[in-house]
């Protein structure tokens, strides 16, 4: 089978062949149809993200496709609702660590999701990471309550466009602050109802100005980092909540510990990988109320690019130029 390879840190990844996976009990082997370009597979070839897997290892986290085979004892997919075990020929999606991007993958049984009629391969590709990310922490992490402001960073991005989209149908109020008049439409079609620029030259009293009416931001989803984050706290009014997703602009926000101890702020941390090791039920149902919202018409993803296999490089240059809006997509 075809793959693509990173084979050091210091070059591009390559194609590349080797032998089809086989299942082992427990595991599904998988035809791929799609992969999810993510934020992470450019750190995880430089060797700056948080899982830095063996040389040579092959990239891609999110995947969608199609049973091809299935090992002894494989148990259920999972599923909004009780469904039929696994069976051949049955669409799914997954994720992990890395290893999507090849002709074919094996994953636990136990880990897939069953996609609904509805739900493309590439729409699957690009749901699970993003969407997942910005629901358990909206929902599980920051505890966004109707009525609240949620103020979303880089909201044109992969995971802040569903941040917006995500924090809306919680009832929240959404303000948007992402790149260029192009970029915030995107975001206002997702269902935000303040949009920001964050070319502004003082960023700061933007969002001061911006969310006065409203005493402040309640909940803060940041997965920009840098000088944005400290912009984005001074907005916040008394026991705001200020979540750090990642830190796509290069730079760790420097966090007065001051200032989160005069407003009674509470700066939290997620990493939604993480959760596979020691809570993976919390992830499970996390995914199983998105996936039961997309298949009520709720949810949209925002695919910018859909790319052939053969073009996965030019899709990371996408994300590194940032170019993209939502996803890209890789197509097999």
């Amino acid at each position: 089978m075809k793959i693509w390879q990173v084979a050091s840190l210091s070059g591009p990844p390559a194609q590349s062949e080797q032998p089809r996976p086989t299942p082992a009990p427990g595991f599904v082997q998988l035809k791929v149809a799609a992969v999810g370009l993510n934020f992470a597979d450019l750190l995880m070839g430089d060797g700056k993200y948080q899982e830095r897997p063996a040389l040579p290892f092959i990239p891609g986290m999110e995947f969608a496709g199609t049973i091809e085979a299935i090992g002894c004892t494989a148990m259920p997919a999972t599923s909004a609702s009780p469904g039929p075990d696994l069976s051949l020929g049955q669409r799914v999606a997954g994720f992990a660590t890395h290893g999507a991007l090849a002709e074919y993958i094996t994953a636990p049984a136990d880990q897939l999701i069953l996609l609904p009629d509805s739900m493309s391969f590439q729409q699957a590709a690009a749901f699970q990471i993003a969407y997942g990310t910005s629901h358990l922490a909206l929902w599980h992490k920051a505890r966004l309550q109707p009525g609240e402001t949620l103020l979303v960073l880089g909201a044109a991005g992969g995971v802040g466009l569903t941040a917006v989209e995500i924090g809306k149908r919680m009832g929240a109020r959404v303000v948007a602050c992402a790149r260029g008049s192009a970029k915030l439409e995107i975001a206002r079609a997702a269902g935000a109802d303040i949009l920001i620029d964050s070319d502004t030259p003082d960023l700061k009293s933007a969002l001061k100005a911006a969310t006065n009416d409203f005493g402040g931001v309640d909940v803060v989803y940041d997965p920009v980092g840098g000088p944005a984050f400290n912009a984005a706290m001074s907005a916040c009014r008394p026991e705001g909540r200020l979540l750090t997703i990642g830190f796509a602009s290069g730079q760790l926000p420097e966090i007065p510990a001051n200032h989160l101890l005069v407003k009674n702020l509470s700066v939290i941390g997620l990493y939604w990988g993480g959760y596979m090791t020691f809570a993976p039920h919390i992830l499970s149902n996390s995914l199983r109320t998105l996936f039961q919202w997309f298949a009520e018409g709720g949810l949209r993803p925002h695919i910018s690019h859909e790319l052939p296999f053969a073009d996965y490089p030019q899709g990371l240059e996408l994300l590194r130029t940032r170019q993209a809006t939502g996803k890209v997509v890789i197509t097999l």
